[in-house]
């Protein structure tokens, strides 16, 4: 009797994220322009419940970003949803994803790409890496992106991320070009969005007389 019990309240939780899942596609992303049918399928797929902390579940699909147990957010689903479509990503990138290997994005990306390497943001500007990569996602909103992160890109590669503009977060995508300037990567700010930001970009100090 307490296994059926069980089985029932298994069935009623799955229930009640498939429907919050559903939602979040017809609510949230195709209202607010995100209708590739392959961004769809894929947030589709993915159960957004198991990233977030067990008390978290319930919130999960929620409009704005969730709190993770390690001082990180997960950010809202529009977000990632514009990040994939501005991406584009294809089986022939070699993708970079400075985020959490066994995080949402990365499972949201992994079946997109060709292959997906992944760094976590703490580390990102000090790492060599394995460069060459045809794109780069950041998981999160940047003040400054460093020149040696920016030397993981392939000449032409693309990068999608967030960007603090004057305390503002929004959606911005470059690419790395030599006409850039040594090979620098120029971010064009796109839409606004709330997109948790990474403490560890922040631009460098200026001193101001």
């Amino acid at each position: 009797m307490l296994d059926e019990a069980g089985r029932m309240r298994d069935l009623q939780a799955m229930t009640s994220t498939e429907t919050a899942r559903r939602a979040m596609i017809d609510s949230q992303l195709r209202t607010s322009g995100v209708n590739e049918p392959w961004v769809l399928a894929a947030m589709a797929g993915v159960a957004r419940e198991d990233f977030v902390p067990a008390p978290m579940r319930a919130a999960a699909y929620i409009d704005r970003a969730v709190p993770l147990d390690n001082g990180r957010f997960l950010a809202a689903p529009l977000v990632q949803g514009k990040m994939l479509a501005e991406a584009a990503p294809t089986a022939d990138d070699k993708a970079l994803l400075v985020g959490d290997d066994n995080g949402y994005l990365a499972a949201l990306l992994r079946p997109l790409v060709g292959t997906l390497d992944a760094i976590d943001p703490a580390d990102a500007a000090t790492t060599a890496g394995k460069g060459a990569y045809s794109l780069l996602v950041i998981d999160g909103a940047i003040e400054d992106l460093p020149a040696s992160l920016a030397a993981q890109l392939a000449e032409d590669g693309r990068v999608i991320t967030g960007l603090v503009v004057r305390g503002v977060t929004r959606l911005a995508a470059g690419r790395k070009s030599p006409a850039a300037g040594g090979g620098e990567v120029a971010l064009l700010p796109l839409a606004e969005l709330g997109i948790p930001v990474l403490p560890e970009f922040a631009a460098p100090k200026r001193w101001s007389f």
